[in-house]
């Protein structure tokens, strides 16, 4: 499995050629691309400049993972649900444009006073869909394991059940509260069948079994990425430098 990076944080402010950049000085091998951040990729960008986004990852020894959008699929209100696709497919064809292969979005939240199944099948309905336009261009749905109620993996497991679609993957978001008697197996094994190419960790070194987690990776062959949404610093690239080391440490047998 490989290292890579949310421009979440760090890398919020960096734009395109000083994040592939930095990425590489310090041996992070992929990025995801969050919405709204400074290297300004978003579905408004034009055939150029979506051509010129794909060269700078191909000349480059990183690899564009995917975008991270903040689509979401939870609201009763249909019309609010509609625009959330429609922006997902826009994210689709971008990601498929520049060379990536998919798009992460969430559930974000159960509805207060919903019945929770009619809440899980419309995200369902919503990710199904997502998932054939994604299918349709080579493209995956990548679904954090985020949002309140929406973030406990069993809620996640019926919302998968309930999508039914191959390319809507799961993107395991290493959430405080996953352990049971301070093991993530129970919850790790829940949505295991539903696994993506796309994995986020945050600080190593917190309470969060990450050696655990990386041990069920390599057990399963788990090939894809493993990025970091880590909190904010002043100094992204030495700390990267040092979460690069920790990441081999923790990642070893």
């Amino acid at each position: 499995m490989k290292l890579g990076l949310v421009t979440y944080m760090w890398g919020a402010e960096w734009d395109l050629p000083t994040l592939i950049k930095n990425c590489e000085a310090t041996g992070f091998e992929g990025v995801e691309l969050r919405s709204t951040h400074k290297h300004g990729v978003e579905p408004t960008l034009n055939e150029a400049e979506r051509r010129e986004v794909k060269q700078r990852f191909a000349d480059s020894k990183v690899v564009c993972v995917g975008l991270g959008s903040a689509c979401e699929y939870h609201n009763p209100d249909h019309g609010i649900v509609q625009q959330n696709i429609e922006l997902t497919n826009k994210f689709v064809l971008l990601s498929q444009d520049i060379g990536a292969s998919g798009v992460k979005v969430r559930p974000n939240a159960l509805v207060k006073g919903e019945e929770r199944g009619r809440t899980v099948e419309r995200i369902a309905e919503a990710l199904r869909e997502c998932g054939k336009f994604a299918a349709d261009h080579g493209q995956e749905i990548r679904v954090e394991v985020h949002g309140n109620g929406t973030a406990q993996p069993q809620v996640m497991r019926e919302i998968m059940a309930a999508t039914q679609h191959p390319a809507v993957k799961v993107c395991w978001n290493s959430n405080p509260g996953e352990t049971i008697d301070q093991s993530i197996k129970t919850n790790f094994e829940l949505l295991k069948p539903y696994w993506g190419q796309t994995v986020h960790i945050h600080d190593l070194y917190d309470d969060y079994p990450y050696r655990e987690l990386f041990s069920l990776l390599r057990a399963m062959k788990y090939q894809g990425y493993c990025l970091s949404e880590s909190p904010a610093t002043t100094d992204p690239v030495k700390v990267m430098r040092y979460y690069r080391m920790l990441f081999d440490e923790l990642n070893r047998d």
